[in-house]
């Protein structure tokens, strides 16, 4: 009796362990994803993050459910600072961080209003994110004039260009089961091959390759964070929790082994 109960015990507890790898994978997981380390502890890289996404991505995409004064208590940072170094409109550091650009004019300018990004790191995951950012290249057909490695025909300019530079798929790099050929929608005129899998940076921009991949870094990191604030409060309660029912279990298997001493 005691071992059919500890298998189905430890049945249940190997079914807990796998069930967050399983969602991790199929949720932030994908082909052709580049890994990225998600360290909410570095204060330094929450910090340059925030002011990346300040300058180059809050011109389009507000962070509704965020508002300044939590940076500063979360980041360890003055609030006079951060109205200083983040804020460049008429907001408060009690305001919440939206952007200035009105829906409609965005749906006419780009089709679509950009969409909020406080909990896209929840719902694309931070791979995916950090991948995309740095896919970005040159595609003479769209619009914006580039596309994107995992994001196909992307209706979004590349806003961090002028740190980047801008790629071009190199010669042979089409990830196409049969290298198939892209065609300019107007003069039918084969462009490149797509999707794009390797690149070259024919016009480089003001960061190295290392350096734009750590830019990028924090500015994923930061999108993490924003996405659940709490994240770190809820690790840290984690802990206690874990501790009292490690402690209720003791008591839990001395009071079973109570109950059952008369039955043997």
């Amino acid at each position: 009796m005691y071992s059919v109960r500890w298998q189905i015990f430890a049945a249940a507890l190997c079914c807990l362990w796998a069930m967050p790898s399983a969602v991790h994978a199929s949720v932030a997981g994908g082909a052709g994803l580049d890994v990225m380390a998600v360290d909410l502890h570095d204060r330094a890289s929450l910090q340059r993050g925030a002011a990346l996404y300040m300058n180059y991505c809050l011109g389009c995409h507000g962070l509704k459910y965020q508002r300044y004064q939590r940076l500063a208590e979360d980041f360890g940072v003055p609030e006079d600072l951060v109205a200083q170094q983040l804020i460049f409109d008429d907001s408060r550091v009690g305001g919440l961080i939206e952007t200035a650009m009105l829906p409609v004019r965005a749906a006419e300018w780009f089709g679509a209003s950009p969409p909020d990004l406080s909990l896209i790191a929840r719902v694309r995951g931070a791979d995916w994110l950090y991948t995309y950012l740095r896919g970005f290249y040159a595609d003479p057909s769209r619009p914006w004039g580039v596309n994107n490695k995992v994001f196909a025909d992307v209706g979004m300019p590349h806003a961090l260009l002028e740190l980047q530079g801008l790629q071009h798929c190199a010669p042979g790099s089409s990830l196409a089961p049969n290298g198939g050929v892209k065609r300019h929608p107007l003069t039918d005129e084969a462009i490149l091959d797509v999707p794009c899998g390797d690149f070259r940076i024919d016009s480089p921009g003001s960061l190295s390759v290392d350096e734009f991949d750590s830019a990028v870094h924090d500015l994923v990191n930061f999108l993490v964070y924003v996405s659940e604030p709490a994240a770190l409060q809820r690790y840290r309660l984690g802990i206690y929790v874990l501790l009292f029912l490690a402690a209720l279990l003791v008591l839990a298997l001395l009071l079973n082994r109570e109950y059952w001493k008369d039955v043997h």
